[in-house]
């Protein structure tokens, strides 16, 4: 199969099948973890959620808000525990922000105990796409694309370490849910 060919509903319901943790996708901010992940979810028959929702939730106040008072370790910490919560409660489709996987405990509890999918992305197109909202806090104080290019050359080889790799392109967000269903298929 090849992401040209679909899966049919019968080969998502038996790949479905098999999944027996929760897929954690894992990427740079911009490469459509939140997007993709709600596709995913319903075509899997699963729940999504959002860990920056989560946490915000848990909180009660903006991820941005935890940065500027907490500061980024203190906002890494209590995400790792939010994450493992989610884990734990067998949410179907868990989308976390981008510098969650950078946190090495986190990462090897996404690895020990969940399926982690990296949704890679060019530089331009992350570009594009964080442009259209100014909520990230990383991209406030400076030039997006160089923030966003130092990011890819830090984050990037921690991301590989991610089981399952998928390209996230332009076009229909079914697209890369079903590239990941196929990645995840042929990674089991």
């Amino acid at each position: 199969m090849t992401a040209e060919t679909t899966l049919n509903d019968q080969d998502i319901v038996r790949i479905a099948a098999r999944i027996d943790r929760p897929v954690v996708l894992i990427g740079l901010m911009g490469a459509g973890k939140s997007t993709v992940g709600r596709r995913l979810a319903a075509m899997l028959g699963r729940d999504f959620i959002d860990a920056d929702d989560a946490i915000e939730d848990a909180a009660q106040r903006k991820v941005s808000e935890i940065f500027e008072e907490f500061g980024e370790a203190y906002f890494r910490d209590g995400e790792r525990r939010v994450i493992a919560r989610l884990i734990e409660e067998k949410h179907g489709v868990i989308a976390t922000g981008g510098g969650a996987f950078v946190d090495a405990e986190t990462r090897a509890l996404i690895l020990d105990q969940a399926i982690a999918v990296w949704i890679d992305c060019d530089l331009e197109t992350l570009v594009e796409r964080t442009s259209r909202r100014n909520h990230r806090p990383l991209l406030r104080n400076g030039d997006p694309r160089e923030i966003l290019g130092k990011l890819m050359k830090e984050r990037n080889p921690l991301y590989s370490q991610a089981p399952v790799r998928v390209l996230s392109e332009d076009g229909p967000h079914k697209d890369t849910a079903r590239s990941i269903i196929e990645a995840i298929d042929q990674w089991m």
